[in-house]
């Protein structure tokens, strides 16, 4: 399934002050074109690589905006073997073509964490194509005084590799 990408904004006074010399909008209504006048489109499915070399395998998504697949990590703070690890989750499905979505990747085959992730993918002019995320990891520990040390939070831009 494809979502349509959107320009970044500027700055707010940066893009007014652009937009007023140029007498064009930097953030298309939902009545307008994009502004190269055609829509440039996402699509998840396939192979991506994020900024730190993980890798992730979306096989399919259906008609809901419901995919699976799989995430080879390359940063892990365990000692055991990475594995590829399973993951589910969910595009934002509408007419307007932003295309959000989450995942969840559960490591149980070689950690006692869960990530999950939640982003855009945006279509650049020339292209190529970028998911944009953030995520939260969640680190199993033994006693509840540990509590404060098991969340972690971050960012990654994923590129299309296949």
């Amino acid at each position: 399934l494809l979502c349509q990408a959107a320009e970044i904004p500027r700055g707010e006074k940066d893009g007014a002050k652009e937009a007023k010399e140029s007498n064009t909008t930097w953030w298309p209504s939902r009545e307008q074109k994009h502004p190269t006048g055609n829509a440039k489109q996402c699509n998840l499915t396939g192979w991506w690589k994020n900024d730190l070399g993980s890798k992730m395998h979306v096989t399919t998504v259906d008609q809901q905006g419901n995919f699976t697949g799989e995430y080879i990590t390359a940063v892990s703070s365990t000692q055991k073997p990475i594995e590829p690890s399973p993951l589910i989750g969910s595009q934002h499905l509408d007419k307007d073509g932003q295309c959000t979505f989450g995942f969840t990747v559960n490591w149980r085959k070689f950690s006692d964490s869960t990530a999950v992730f939640v982003g855009q993918c945006f279509a650049e002019d020339d292209g190529k194509e970028v998911l944009q995320t953030s995520w939260l990891l969640r680190e199993k520990v033994d006693s509840l005084p540990s509590d404060w040390k098991a969340t972690r939070t971050g960012r990654n831009v994923f590129t299309r590799i296949g």
